[in-house]
């Protein structure tokens, strides 16, 4: 994580993070498995990858895949000729040749490569919660990221291919093998810089094949996009298509139907609607509190992770809220509670609602072409020395506004890293102060104690933003004005304890659960910084937190008001390829333990009344 935050070695910096990111809606690791056939010259090409021929003898598996690539096999011949047997720099010939065999006589001079840029619209928010919604929206695919993968062609061409970095060479190989450029470069950024050929063309392929799969992505699919997907070769990865398939199948039997996400997401109501939305909930009996109870996670997850969230929390409806209704900042998530949901009231003073109003210094320098007024989710990590060093020297070369080109690549970093403008010519990451103000916060929160940067960025990325979940549990400060017993599971830096602190809520007896040492320290420095009055106990695990545990604290303590927590979001954010499990991945199963512990405490109470 060290190494992620200095940054100096890579600009691509893969999030490290329990909360987000922000999440794509079909499972990035499937692929397709079909028996149809299609014909490439005289070889007929399954689409499990093997090619048979009646013509020319078998081929080893190494030709194969090249020629499953859509290569000459005279080219292939060719370039084993000149490298032996060696993938990468087979790869390295083929795509010189065939730059080679498609370019003119001359061409132009041209400047120097940049990456794939993004939309600079505003609402797209959380650019690193959903990376597949970018590669699902077609629309999306602009010419501008076309025109960096000819710029990337044209420096082979002018005898610059040597300079060519290994992400740029891929770029213009996967372009030539007739990708989207925008989809090429979502996968690069999502598969590492390390990722094989294979990988990356999975990945691409699986994110295709999903949304031609799903029934609740037909109705935008695009006329050609089933063409395109014919010409999506399968390697691997048929256990789990087949099983998503089948789920899906029974889902339409059963005729179940997964929630969506509102539009707005402004769950329940926000503090800035003009006319109060006039919502009616009724509650299942036995949710009636208190106990009153509290989940928090990413609103992003995949598919079905909602819907099983709701019914092991008594079939309330979740609540989705994005927290840039509430702050200068986007926060997408769900909220499951059985809390009252009249008279809310926010937080005073109200936070700064836009990026400019948050960090008043930044307006000097900003420039008039970075249209932001909301920052994107806040992450684990921040954007490298390196790539704002790039940054500056990108721009800095124009007396004006710099051309579109660049102003997109400026843009696409600035979106992804929340980099804001602090001088001229110059941006630079966020400050662990600057975080903990946008998440609501006191300042210094996270400082001090032997409390490292790295530490601070991770504990704040993950944790709750205050103004956004005070509005929520607002309605506790007239049903509890002597205060209040909370048990606070997977605790973080006390994002809840802080909220009902602000909200002037007293908090008699806090029972936190955390598992992070250094978190615990933020919240018991915090506990004692505010001359709280109750008392505070620490657990490191609430796995550990059994049925018997909990009668002794009941005992002790006359039972618990608030049971309040958002279980890890590891294994259902979008940016985690690896172990995107849901909620039978080893992190985010936890919330298992948020439901056996909730349904105890309310036993446990209920026996005792």
């Amino acid at each position: 994580m060290d190494k992620n935050l200095s940054g100096e070695d890579n600009d691509d910096i893969d999030w490290d993070t329990e909360d987000e990111l922000e999440i794509q809606e079909i499972q990035d690791t499937v692929f397709p498995s079909c028996t149809d056939l299609r014909t490439t010259g005289k070889h007929v090409v399954c689409c499990d990858g093997e090619v048979s021929s009646s013509s020319v003898p078998f081929r080893s598996k190494f030709i194969q895949q090249f020629v499953v690539m859509g290569f000459p096999e005279e080219s292939i011949a060719k370039a084993i000729e000149q490298n032996g047997e060696n993938s990468d720099l087979v790869l390295d010939s083929l795509l010189t040749f065939k730059a080679l065999d498609d370019s003119p006589e001359e061409q132009p001079s041209v400047s120097p490569p940049l990456e794939p840029s993004i939309s600079s619209d505003d609402s797209a928010s959380e650019y690193n919660e959903n990376v597949l919604d970018n590669v699902y929206d077609e629309d999306s695919w602009s010419s501008d990221s076309d025109n960096y993968i000819n710029t990337v062609k044209q420096c082979y061409l002018n005898d610059e291919g040597s300079s060519l970095s290994e992400k740029e060479k891929m770029l213009l190989f996967l372009a030539n093998m007739g990708y989207p450029a925008e989809e090429t470069s979502i996968a690069m950024d999502r598969c590492g810089p390390k990722a094989s050929l294979p990988e990356l063309v999975d990945f691409i392929c699986a994110a295709q094949m999903s949304r031609a799969e799903d029934p609740y992505l037909l109705e935008d699919v695009k006329p050609n996009l089933k063409d395109i997907l014919n010409d999506c070769g399968g390697y691997k990865k048929r256990k789990m298509y087949n099983e998503l398939c089948k789920r899906k199948k029974q889902r339409e039997i059963s005729g179940e139907e997964p929630i969506r996400l509102p539009k707005p997401m402004i769950g329940f109501g926000i503090p800035t609607e003009s006319v109060p939305r006039m919502v009616q909930r009724i509650l299942p009996e036995k949710t009636i509190g208190p106990p009153y109870f509290y989940y928090e996670n990413v609103a992003l997850a995949p598919k079905g992770v909602w819907d099983t969230i709701k019914r092991h929390l008594y079939e309330i409806e979740p609540e989705f809220v994005d927290s840039k209704y509430f702050s200068a900042t986007a926060r997408k998530r769900g909220y499951l509670h059985n809390l009252p949901i009249e008279n809310r009231f926010p937080l005073f003073p109200l936070p700064p609602r836009t990026i400019h109003e948050a960090l008043p210094l930044s307006k000097r320098w900003w420039p008039s072409w970075d249209t932001r007024s909301k920052l994107n989710c806040l992450q684990t990590a921040i954007g490298s020395a390196r790539l704002t060093d790039k940054i500056r020297k990108a721009v800095e070369k124009y007396d004006g506004e710099p051309p579109m080109e660049i102003q997109k690549y400026v843009l696409y970093h600035c979106k992804k890293w929340n980099l804001v403008w602090v001088g001229r010519n110059k941006v630079a990451p966020l400050e662990p102060d600057e975080v903990e103000m946008l998440l609501g916060f006191p300042k210094n929160h996270t400082r001090g104690g032997g409390i490292s940067r790295t530490d601070r960025y991770k504990s704040l990325g993950n944790s709750f933003q205050v103004d956004t979940v005070a509005y929520h549990l607002s309605v506790l400060r007239d049903l509890f004005p002597n205060g209040i017993n909370v048990l606070s599971l997977f605790s973080g830096i006390g994002g809840a304890e802080v909220a009902l602190y602000r909200l002037g809520v007293p908090l008699n007896n806090v029972v936190s659960v955390e598992k992070s040492e250094v978190n615990r320290n933020i919240v018991r420095s915090w506990w004692e910084q505010t001359n709280q009055r109750g008392n505070l106990i620490h657990f490191d695990d609430v796995q550990l937190l059994s049925r018997d545990r909990l009668k002794k604290l009941i005992e002790s303590l006359g039972g618990f008001d608030l049971v309040i927590g958002g279980s890890p979001c590891n294994n259902l954010a979008g940016s985690n390829r690896v172990s995107r499990d849901g909620l039978e991945g080893k992190e985010s199963s936890l919330f298992f333990d948020y439901v056996r512990i909730l349904d105890d405490v309310k036993s446990i109470m209920s026996r005792h009344r």
